[in-house]
């Protein structure tokens, strides 16, 4: 039995009453063409996606983006950073704290009207800092709309790329999306996210019946797999990687700009949050081996935030209450490491 509670406005309502200054529009024009020319390789730069596991606060997600605004600026000619603001929580067991969207203060109950205007703000807060606009995870496509004059990239996790309805919603975003490899690391499935992903596609969605053009920048993000028995796999390794290559190069003319994102967190490290930098040190000396592993990788999918690791309650001013980050002393230190191998 569905008990309603709040009445929801419209999206175009809530992008009124908490609009995009015009210096922002132009901010974001010109960031989303910046990571749509690494993703199809008009631009010879790396993209990280880095941030804390979940945007659980305004105030420590601004002051650890604040950061990599001025970190940004000591290695744009190398780098294109876009900070992971994500406002969505997934649940394996589908309980719990599930992101400020639904539950904006992390020790009250959910409000999610109270939620949609808080992530606005902070991704608009978090363009006004920095400079930088973000990425979210479309947990949920349905409310994409809420947010999507705001971000320069889009996630779809692990959870959801074998969801139709997040490779169809996935087909009319105008930015580059990262489709997650699936819980169980299929790679042909993995694929098929992509293709329909790419896609001209027909549905129902939001109250319409829509068309799109497809999204010829949705691309791979290897985030290692989970067996039968719950153990985690890496599938960052060199072998792996130019398997997956290996069939972007069959689908030669099917397939737009061949691209993958490398997560160094989740299955690729059991969340060992330190084994991150290992990944990634690993990954780009294989980009300076193979020319085709240098032409395939992207980039990064990484998570920080200003203290490492994670707790279970929100006493510590910016530590992740969810998956366990890199500190910033890691972090700044890391980003300009790749900056130098790039």
């Amino acid at each position: 039995m569905f008990e309603k509670q709040i009445l929801i406005p419209e999206p175009e309502f809530i992008l009124q009453q908490k609009p995009l200054s015009e210096e922002a529009k132009k901010i974001k024009k010109e960031r989303d063409l910046l990571v749509k020319s690494v993703i199809d390789g008009s631009e010879d730069k790396l993209l990280l996606i880095i941030g804390p596991c979940s945007a659980h606060e305004e105030k420590p997600v601004l002051a650890y983006i604040e950061k990599l605004g001025k970190l940004n600026e000591k290695v744009k000619d190398k780098l294109v950073i876009v900070p992971r603001i994500y406002t969505n929580k997934p649940r394996t067991k589908g309980v719990g704290y599930k992101g400020m969207f639904s539950q904006p203060d992390p020790n009250s109950k959910e409000d999610i009207l109270k939620g949609i205007l808080a992530i606005r703000q902070l991704h608009i807060d978090a363009i006004e800092a920095s400079g930088l606009t973000s990425a979210d995870e479309m947990l949920y496509p349905e409310n994409y709309p809420y947010v999507e004059d705001l971000l320069s990239y889009v996630a779809v996790g692990a959870r959801s790329s074998e969801n139709q309805f997040h490779r169809l919603v996935s087909s009319g975003i105008d930015v580059p999306v990262g489709m997650k490899n699936p819980m169980g690391g299929s790679i042909p499935v993995l694929m098929n996210s992509i293709f329909a992903a790419q896609s001209k596609q027909v549905f129902k969605y939001n109250h319409y019946q829509v068309a799109t053009s497809g999204n010829p920048y949705c691309h791979a993000v290897l985030r290692g797999l989970v067996d039968s028995y719950g153990n985690d796999i890496p599938n960052f390794h060199y072998e792996t990687v130019m398997k997956v290559y290996e069939q972007y190069v069959k689908s030669e003319g099917i397939l737009k700009n061949p691209a993958i994102i490398i997560d160094s967190n989740h299955s690729n490290s059991n969340k060992q949050f330190k084994q991150q930098i290992r990944i990634v040190e690993e990954v780009l000396q294989n980009r300076l081996y193979d020319a085709d592993f240098k032409k395939i990788v992207k980039g990064f999918m990484i998570e920080s935030f200003l203290e490492e690791g994670n707790q279970a309650r929100d006493d510590i001013f910016g530590k992740s209450i969810t998956d366990p980050c890199l500190g910033w002393a890691d972090t700044e230190r890391l980003i300009c490491d790749i900056a130098d191998k790039v």
